[in-house]
């Protein structure tokens, strides 16, 4: 057994010789070409892919941007829209109680004159009945008397 181990030592396991270079020369030559026609058109393709991906994140938020933008514009014009319809309504309704206000105080203005003018008739048309009637007055109480007690008063 000795021997055996003797010769083995003699002869190494792995023999470096020429194939170590040619196998070495097919291992540069398959790394070019995979580089070449594998790797490299594969890294290209991922970073086209990041940059459009990276890209269309970006016009995306450029978007969102722009529509906040937008919206906030159109809550501020509605806004004052609103406000206006407000000043309009304040407007409208000032004008109406304005136009109520007048027309009552004209309403309450005529009646108050037919009202003195109908005092101011009925004052004159009694003071006339007055006169017209007070000379009479005795004549027709005696008249009464007469009728209520069934004789002559003097």
């Amino acid at each position: 057994m000795h021997q055996d181990f003797v010769s083995l030592a003699a002869h190494p396991l792995i023999d470096i010789d020429l194939t170590v270079v040619i196998q070495f020369a097919l291992f540069l030559i398959m790394f070019a070409i995979g580089n070449a026609f594998l790797f490299q058109p594969y890294l290209k393709l991922r970073e086209r892919r990041k940059e459009g991906i990276d890209g269309a994140r970006a016009e995306a938020e450029k978007m969102s941007a722009q529509a906040d933008a937008e919206l906030a514009d159109y809550e501020k014009k509605l806004a004052q829209a609103r406000s206006r319809a407000n000043d309009e309504g304040r407007k409208v309704r000032a004008e109406a109680a304005a136009h109520e206000k007048s027309v009552t105080d004209a309403s309450r203005a005529e009646s108050q004159k037919a009202l003195e003018e109908a005092t101011s008739r009925m004052k004159v048309e009694t003071d006339a009945a007055r006169l017209q009637l007070l000379p009479q007055a005795n004549s027709l109480a005696k008249q009464i008397a007469t009728k209520l007690l069934g004789r002559e008063v003097a």
